[in-house]
């Protein structure tokens, strides 16, 4: 009776089983067959979550109060706290390195050196930030980007817009390589001018690259190269928006009272716990400095036999201990060039607030592909890009969610704010003005607090000034494992996947 029982059991589960497959492999609203060619062939995948990019830390997503930790000894007023909330993200576990900017421009340079050279010298860092009138810093000027003792130093000398083409370069090398590694494409190091891998170009049909394997078309019964839908490619890497910079640096899940609540026990000055630079606990580390930067007048690393932070100028990207995120140097060794525009104001009155406290970011200058009268994307640049424009401000004027094309100046600096900034007259402020945050190895101890914010123009670097990258999360805020919040459900855990 108990071997019935128990056989019953089994064929009841199988039935189950079987039958929620064949749920799972039909339309929900249609009863219509998915990924079945004799039924159309429209393909839902069975996801496994996003991948995890090179050298990326996924950020939990949360809210948090932006702005000042401290007193503001500068008096600008620029950084007044109000509570946004950053939706999920990814980011660089280190600045980005010598080495990797390297990287970069060799291939910059075998691609495009030939026809199109100045491509080449338009991403060259300007090594002559080093360089001072009353300072003995030459042997920087040439040693500090292309000697490999600095291989692992963060970059610098990158202005903003280098930085951002950077990204860009960097979203299709990691997309052409998981292709790559998926049996797609097979490596093609003789790319050559618009013959390049781009993730645009390829996903609109206009790079095909050396085919190894393309996926099955269930609608033709043929082939088709990889789509958005397939969830292969990754979104694209960028610099972090200024919210999401200081959420990220300010890591404040460190201070939760309990895996079963909510609450921050303890609001930050710094990307660690207390009001001193020095480590706290008493064990082998107590006492020493957290970060790299100058100490006071004339102290860059402490006395000789005992350097304090080990390191004049900058430090490795993976010097002192990280953050609760696990993102080394948020605070010192170099500043971090973010997506924002400056602007004093920031998000600071109330209907601002109000309507913006999610994803906060300043610097929005909306642009759509340059379609042909099919509606599809004209032929792509020389060298190898989807051409792009900027949206007018006549062609959102019946939209409810957005009314300009370029919302550079909005609630600060435009006719409904009653603030204009007269670049070059009454103010340093301009159109080109970007923010960077993080303090440097030059900074006193108080820009090393997150909420601290300076500008500088776009087209200009500095010794001082680094970047990292940052990519959005699609799907669960807390990565692929079951949600960890107040959500009901029983879904099957997914483990996180890393690019390999």
């Amino acid at each position: 009776m108990k071997n019935l029982l128990k056989l019953t059991t089994i064929l009841l589960g199988a039935v189950l089983l079987f039958s929620s497959c064949s749920r799972k492999e039909r339309s929900d609203i249609t009863g219509w067959k998915y990924n079945d060619q004799k039924w159309g062939g429209f393909e839902k995948l069975d996801y496994d979550g996003q991948v995890t990019g090179p050298n990326l830390v996924l950020i939990e997503g949360g809210t948090f109060s932006m702005g000042q930790t401290g007193q503001d000894v500068t008096y600008e007023w620029n950084n007044v706290p109000r509570r946004v909330t950053v939706s999920s993200f990814y980011m660089d576990e280190t600045e980005v390195a010598n080495h990797n900017y390297r990287e970069y421009l060799y291939w910059v340079q075998r691609v495009f050196g030939e026809s199109y050279p100045e491509v080449y010298l338009n991403a060259l860092p300007d090594t002559l930030v080093w360089r001072e009138e009353l300072s003995y810093n030459e042997p920087l000027v040439e040693t500090y980007f292309r000697h490999p003792a600095y291989d692992d130093y963060p970059v610098v000398g990158v202005n903003w817009l280098q930085a951002n083409d950077f990204s860009r370069w960097r979203t299709d090398r990691v997309n052409e390589m998981m292709l790559i590694e998926k049996g797609i494409l097979n490596p093609n190091p003789d790319q050559k001018d618009e013959d390049n891998f781009n993730t645009e170009a390829y996903l609109v049909g206009q790079y095909e690259g050396n085919v190894r394997k393309n996926l099955k078309d269930l609608r033709t019964g043929g082939e088709r190269g990889v789509r958005f839908e397939d969830g292969i490619l990754l979104p694209e890497y960028r610099l972090p928006t200024e919210a999401e910079w200081e959420y990220a640096a300010l890591a404040l899940q460190g201070n939760r009272v309990s895996e079963k609540d909510e609450l921050i026990s303890d609001r930050r000055i710094y990307p660690w716990n207390g009001n001193t630079v020095r480590y706290q606990k008493r064990d082998k580390h107590q006492g020493q400095i957290l970060a790299n930067f100058k100490k006071s007048g004339g102290d860059y690393m402490g006395v000789a036999g005992k350097l304090n932070d080990n390191a004049c100028p900058t430090a490795p990207v993976r010097s002192y201990l990280p953050n609760d995120f696990g993102l080394y140097n948020m605070a010192g060794n170099v500043n971090e060039w973010v997506q924002d525009l400056y602007r004093p104001l920031t998000s600071v009155t109330l209907r601002d607030v109000e309507n913006h406290d999610l994803n906060p970011y300043r610097g929005g200058k909306f642009r759509q592909k340059v379609l042909d009268e099919d509606g599809r994307p004209v032929e792509k640049d020389s060298l190898g890009k989807i051409r792009y424009r900027y949206v007018e401000d006549d062609e959102v004027a019946t939209r409810e969610n957005y009314k300009r094309g370029q919302v550079y100046n909005y609630l600060d600096g435009d006719q409904e704010s009653n603030a204009f900034y007269d670049f070059g007259r009454h103010t340093l402020v301009s159109d080109k003005a970007r923010v960077f945050k993080g303090g440097s190895w030059a900074d006193r101890a108080y820009w090393l607090s997150p909420g601290t914010r300076r500008f500088k123009e776009e087209d200009k670097a500095d010794r001082t000034i680094g970047f990292r990258c940052a990519m959005i999360r699609v799907g669960a805020p807390s990565g692929n494992e079951m949600p960890s919040g107040n959500q009901f459900k029983t879904k099957r855990k997914k483990k996180e996947r890393r690019f390999k």
